[in-house]
């Protein structure tokens, strides 16, 4: 295929702006789908995408199109709309020439378009603004057009309108992106076949199936190949294109986006942004890769032990289509056996434990989501905290540093005031603020990522009605006034609640998790106390009293004293409990104490 006749293309916009019924419309017209087979979100091909109106997984696209008689190639790569999934976005946007901005009419630009066509306009691409939902009433085309304007600074003429519903304008952008994005071009550094891998995933029988954009010559089935960074050398199984599905084909050449089956079947050897070259090829691999950097902490444990070889299997699996998250084996006294696992964010962990849920029909218990803290301690020492149960003593710690996160929030003014006196509650500090089109106003503040953790998300869309949309980014670590806080049950610590709290909060929150294990735990024969301890000290504490079982209530008549000693002995009885007695936990316990919502 002559380049010159190749568009490649991506959609970015914010969640729910309609980016997944457009895809659909752009498949309808360019016949790439049939009418009768034509379902919604077929780009989102995860029931958990379709359910939650959410893309999760990139699915690239290959559409035909005429245009003036000549015929197109125009290749879709459709990108996460989540902040968790930022560096995925940035090499899809590597492997294409040009994107649509799509804004909702109803909804106007949202904090997070902001921050993925920031990514676009540095990698370079044309941007092809559109303003999608037009048919909706309650769409305010004109007042959004101009906010489009105000951003890209072009004038409304070359901003597009159209409904993925409906179907209207749907042509006219087809024709647009073939006028307005550049045909692809390959770095003339060598002649020998490379190519960016933007997504990939696994399959039982064929192993991994690598997605690639062809910057350099050819491939074709039986090729010997080197992924640059893992360094492993494969031969290729197949090469072909996506139209949907899968559909093998002679060869793949530059400017093109395809596939290639790999046959490789462990994981840790594909990852995003790695190079795939001819064996031939000496040049170092293509430039921008990055090695994924979890920065939220959870541990993963199985219901029942008995699950724990199925859910290592598990892991396994998923890693071998995610390479972001990691996990490494760990045990706790309480909990038993399991894994502690790293993300890229709160919704990407959510996305693992549901999926490891409906995929492998296992019942988890995941702890309290932690971040990494650096601990400088009174000896010099240095060391890196990733579980709330090693973090050390207040006594024996010099200074504490956390990751921070810089922040947008593009929210109505009408909300402010509840806005700003939720970031004073998690620590936010307001860095600036600017009007940002008709009636809304952008916020730029400092937060530490264990405040956003903290339900901030849920609290900001409460409070703003579900208007407030947030986009943020991990930067440097700062100085932090923390304390480990632990839970005491019968004296005997539970490693399982502990949890690292800001010094200013730490009495509130022990007695919220205080009262609130006070209230589930099941009573025994002995009376027992639920404690916090942080700083040294007892901050809160509840006594869980004992049943009440009267052994001489089963006697009648007699003489009095016959029931006074057995009241005796249990009084004996109930005192070595309580000395020696220890209390059984059960497990839908921990599965309460870890569901902050109950």
């Amino acid at each position: 295929m002559n380049p010159e006749h190749i568009r490649n293309f991506s959609i970015i916009a914010h969640i729910d702006h309609g980016k997944s019924t457009l895809a659909d419309r752009l498949l309808e017209i360019t016949g790439t789908i049939e009418k009768r087979k034509m379902q919604e979100q077929v780009l989102d091909s995860m029931e958990l995408e379709r359910e939650r109106g959410i893309t999760i997984k990139m699915q690239p696209v290959r559409m035909k199109y005429k245009l003036n008689g000549q015929e197109y190639i125009l290749n879709l790569i459709d990108t996460p709309g989540h902040i968790d999934f930022s560096y995925e976005v940035s090499r899809s946007l590597k492997a294409v020439e040009g994107s649509i901005l799509l804004v909702d009419a109803t909804q106007g630009v949202q904090a997070q378009t902001l921050t993925t066509l920031n990514m676009a306009r540095e990698a370079g691409l044309k941007i092809i603004p559109t303003v999608s939902k037009i048919d909706s009433p309650l769409a305010r085309t004109e007042e959004v057009i101009h906010e489009v304007c105000q951003l890209l600074e072009c004038s409304p003429e070359e901003v597009l309108r159209v409904s993925g519903k409906t179907g209207e304008g749907v042509d006219t952008l087809l024709a647009e992106v073939i006028k307005r994005v550049p045909p692809p071009s390959s770095p003339d550094v060598t002649k020998e076949f490379r190519s960016l891998i933007f997504d990939f995933q696994y399959s039982n029988h064929t192993g991994v199936i690598v997605y690639i954009r062809v910057m350099n010559g050819s491939v074709k089935r039986h090729d010997k190949l080197i992924f640059k960074i893992s360094e492993r050398t494969f031969e290729s199984i197949e090469v072909g294109i996506f139209s949907p599905d899968n559909i093998p084909m002679e060869s793949l050449s530059a400017g093109e986006i395809g596939y290639i089956v790999t046959g490789i079947k462990e994981p840790g050897v594909a990852s995003v942004g790695d190079t795939v070259a001819s064996l031939r090829d000496t040049i170092p691999a293509l430039p921008g890769y990055k090695s994924p950097r979890p920065v939220v902490w959870a541990s993963i444990y199985p219901e029942s032990q008995d699950d724990l070889t199925l859910l290592r299997q598990a892991l396994g699996r998923l890693r071998l289509s995610d390479s972001s998250f990691t996990y490494e084996e760990e045990s706790s006294g309480t909990l038993g056996k399991g894994f502690r696992c790293g993300f890229l964010g709160m919704l990407h962990m959510e996305i693992i434990t549901e999926r490891l849920h409906r995929e492998f029909n296992l019942d988890l218990v995941v702890t309290s989501p932690s971040i990494t803290y650096v601990v400088e301690l009174k000896n010099e020492k240095k060391v890196t905290v990733y579980s709330p149960a090693l973090f050390p003593d207040d006594g024996d710690i010099k200074s504490v540093s956390e990751p921070m996160v810089t922040m947008k929030i593009i929210t109505p003014p009408a909300y402010l005031s509840g806005m700003m006196k939720a970031l004073y509650e998690h620590e936010g500090e307001v860095l600036g603020t600017e009007n940002f089109g008709d009636n809304r106003t952008m916020l730029t503040l400092s937060m530490p990522l264990r405040e956003l953790m903290r339900n901030f998300f849920d609290e900001a869309k409460s409070i703003s009605s579900g208007y407030a949309s947030i986009s943020y980014d991990i930067t440097e670590n700062r100085k932090a006034d923390v304390v480990r806080v632990d839970i005491l049950v019968a004296d005997e610590p539970v490693v399982a609640f502990t949890r690292v709290i800001s010094r200013r909060r730490v009495e509130q929150e022990a007695e919220q998790v205080v009262e609130k294990l006070y209230q589930i735990l099941p009573r025994e024969l002995f009376s027992f106390k639920v404690q916090a301890k942080a700083l040294g000290r007892i901050i809160s504490s509840r006594t869980v009293s004992g049943k009440r079982k009267d052994a001489a209530g089963t006697l009648s008549g007699g003489d009095i004293t016959r029931k006074m000693k057995l009241r005796e002995k249990q009084k004996e009885g109930r005192k070595r409990l309580k000395e020696h007695g220890s209390v059984n936990i059960p497990q839908e316990v921990f599965v309460k104490m870890m569901r902050s919502g109950e």
